[in-house]
């Protein structure tokens, strides 16, 4: 029997060898076809100055140890960024497992109230597989729609892919959620037996084809800063920042927020959403705070 977590390993091996071609890779063009996109197998093995037999190994999961030159090697041969490098460790390294049910993380006081206390910019916590554990007045109001999902079930990739309302927010909606899948791939390198990620997962794979394929992909990705331009229906476009944190002593928990550049139309914008917030029901729901 192949382990979910050997598939996983296997799958993003392959998807990395698709990205480079042998002329990319350094090797001498080949006449004929060729039956697989990318580098195969054998390729990478002699890139990496191992043997095809033992790279074939690695990549289906049959090797209980890997040197650490090695994990480099095969990196560096897939051109892997430090996100991917970092997933490919996870992936290989046998005490990468955590805990198949962890406990649900509790949300301290001082960080509701320094949640709470943010009232200029949209701001949420998230737990684990993005799930929406609190969010401040204003980000009830920003994030329309999210209201609209059970408590239990509101999850920034669920309000992403289920959500109608979600696709009219982002300005590039498509380039959002799939960043939002490869973080979600993150967490499943290192949490692989999560029974509730592979209900999300298997929910929104059967839902939809977009997260069907941009899961497939195997893609990784950390979205810890950037910006990005929204369409609210409340208060028209925005151009906003985003910033993430982990709270000390909480490695499960992500405290996010965006920024606006001071006196800006995007700052007027949140200003006015603000005062909407506070005469509509939509800022007054939350998630039970745990």
């Amino acid at each position: 029997m192949v382990l979910p977590a050997a598939n996983d390993l296997r799958e993003f091996l392959r998807t990395r060898r698709a990205r480079i071609t042998p002329q990319d890779a350094g090797l001498p063009p080949q006449i004929g076809l060729r039956r697989v996109p990318g580098l195969r197998r054998e390729e990478v093995a002699l890139l990496a100055g191992v043997s095809a037999e033992y790279y074939e190994r690695i990549e289906r999961g049959r090797v209980k140890s890997v040197s650490t030159s090695v994990l480099d090697a095969i990196a560096r041969v897939l051109r892997l960024d430090a996100t991917e490098r970092d997933h490919l460790y996870a992936l290989v390294t046998p005490g990468r497992v955590k805990q198949t049910t962890a406990p649900a993380p509790r949300l301290r006081s001082s960080l509701i109230r320094a949640l709470e206390a943010v009232n200029d910019v949209p701001a949420l916590v998230l737990g684990p597989r993005h799930d929406v554990l609190a969010v401040n007045a204003l980000g009830a109001a920003f994030y329309t729609g999210l209201e609209l999902l059970p408590p239990d079930e509101r999850n920034m990739v669920r309000f992403l892919f289920t959500v109608d309302a979600a696709r009219d927010l982002y300005d590039d909606w498509a380039a959002t959620a799939r960043k939002v899948v490869a973080g979600l791939r993150v967490y499943a390198g290192t949490h692989p037996h999560d029974p509730q990620l592979a209900d999300l997962v298997g929910d929104l794979a059967v839902r939809d084809p977009d997260f069907r394929q941009w899961w497939a992909d195997h893609d990784v990705d950390l979205r810890d800063h950037g910006s990005k331009c929204y369409h609210h229906p409340v208060v028209g476009e925005l151009e906003l920042g985003y910033e993430a944190f982990t709270p000390v002593g909480e490695p499960e928990l992500v405290f996010g927020l965006h920024t606006v550049e001071a006196n800006s139309d995007s700052a007027a914008a949140l200003h006015l959403l603000a005062s909407w917030s506070t005469t509509s029901t939509t800022g007054d729901w939350q998630r039970t705070r745990l």
